[in-house]
């Protein structure tokens, strides 16, 4: 203990920042120099999601040394508390308040309570020091009209309750520089919502199938990354409008209307889409689309691939995959086009299939790429057994296809140790046994 206390406070207190701020604080009785340490850590963190401590221990234990806390600015606050919990809304408010005199950065706030509402103090909303703010199961009241957190860059909102629709507008419009927003829509919420954000980079959705939706409207001009998982299965409307520096799209659809989506993200270089529909509508072009992932767990999955391959003219990587949480449907036969896209032609050189079967609709999928894509560097499949068609099967049925491109290298992964191996010289070594 003594060749520790001969650190320097800064070096303490950064070991101290990586254990919980209870134990951290129980360090001061060690000796007169751990004494105060721990009133100057940046971070501190409260849990008891699991009601791990006596009752109203907790709570305590906070009222006597929050306020005791010397540092001038707390990096970082997080009070998560589980619905047994003996801790008031009161009591929160109380804490966020003094966190707000300590010029906050960041604030984490989880509280499981579902009849208990937590009122926010006044000096919460004028906060200029808070720039990351999360909330979790709690009622977001009315947000004030002389409100403004103007530092205030990330936002994520999980079950959070609005007592009407306009309070989460009336949030977004009071944060001025916000540039990540994350929301978690479930059962808590109803009828319709809106983003309109104009510094809004970074925006995360997450709808519940159950959420009684009517639509959502968003408009964010700036923005640059859009996940979009919508599970709702109810009918809903979407006004998705004004994204022209968009990059990258997560679109996840369960029955909702892909085509309503898709023309809002033709300006994307990554595009990530699971959908049930098999078309999209025409006229759409994605000139600037680079990488395409795929995800064929819905049985018409595969529909919508010719059509996505004949309007991504630039097209480098395509991804086949099942995303990670997604059942797999039995496959419908694909809709090959007309005529070879252009991607196939020119662009496309790299190919990853994860989930592979080897069935008859995949197998001429396969094929076909292998036999029209001219620049193709790599095809890899990730093969699965799953449908009784072994892995050498799947291997010799692809390595005897033609391939347009000569330097093409064909790999397979088995599935059950990912252990990769070149398709050619496991054929050819199968090739040599049937000789013998």
């Amino acid at each position: 203990m003594d060749r520790i206390s001969g650190l320097p406070d800064e070096l303490l207190e950064k070991i101290l920042s990586f254990v919980p701020t209870q134990v951290a604080v129980s360090t001061s009785i060690l000796s007169k120099r751990w004494k105060f340490l721990w009133m100057s850590l940046p971070k501190l963190e409260y849990d008891d999601t699991c009601n791990r401590y006596p009752e109203s221990a907790l709570e305590e234990f906070i009222d006597k040394n929050l306020p005791l806390h010397r540092a001038p600015v707390i990096e970082s606050l997080s009070l998560h508390f589980g619905g047994d919990s003996n801790v008031e809304p009161e009591d929160i408010k109380r804490w966020v308040e003094i966190a707000v005199s300590r010029n906050v950065r960041e604030l984490d706030i989880s509280y499981s309570h579902s009849e208990k509402e937590i009122i926010f103090p006044s000096s919460f909303y004028t906060c200029k020091s808070l720039v990351v703010l999360k909330l979790r199961y709690v009622t977001l009241m009315d947000v004030p009209s002389t409100a403004c957190l103007p530092s205030l860059k990330t936002l994520k909102l999980e079950s959070v309750t609005h007592p009407n629709q306009e309070s989460l507008q009336q949030l977004l419009s009071v944060c001025p520089v916000l540039e990540e927003l994350s929301m978690h829509f479930d059962g808590d919420h109803d009828g319709v919502f809106t983003v309109i954000v104009p510094s809004l980079q970074r925006l995360s959705l997450y709808i519940a199938h159950d959420l009684f939706l009517e639509g959502y409207e968003i408009e964010t001009p700036s923005l640059k990354y859009l996940k979009l998982d919508d599970q709702n299965i109810m009918e809903h409307e979407s006004d998705i409008t004004n994204m022209p520096k968009l990059n990258e799209a997560y679109v996840d659809l369960v029955s909702h209307d892909l085509k309503s989506v898709i023309g809002t993200v033709t300006s994307v270089k990554r595009l990530t889409i699971c959908s049930p529909d098999n078309a999209y509508g025409d006229d759409l072009v994605f000139n600037q689309l680079q990488h395409l992932t795929l995800c064929v767990c819905k049985n018409d999955s595969l529909n919508v691939l010719g059509q996505l391959l004949k309007d991504s003219p630039n097209l480098q990587v395509l991804d086949i995959c099942v995303i990670e949480g997604h059942w797999t449907d039995e496959m419908v036969c694909w809709n090959q086009p007309s005529s070879v896209p252009q991607c196939l032609l020119s662009s496309l050189q790299i190919l990853s299939w994860s989930r592979y079967f080897g069935r008859p609709q995949e197998r001429e999928i396969a094929i076909y790429i292998l036999k029209n894509a001219c620049c193709l560097k790599k095809a890899t499949f990730l093969a699965d057994t799953e449908y009784h068609v072994s892995n050498l099967e799947m291997i010799k049925e692809l390595t005897l296809s033609s391939r347009a491109s000569s330097t093409c290298e064909l790999v397979f992964v088995e599935d059950d140790d990912d252990r990769e191996f070149e398709a050619e010289s496991e054929a050819e070594s199968e090739a040599e046994s049937e000789s013998e």
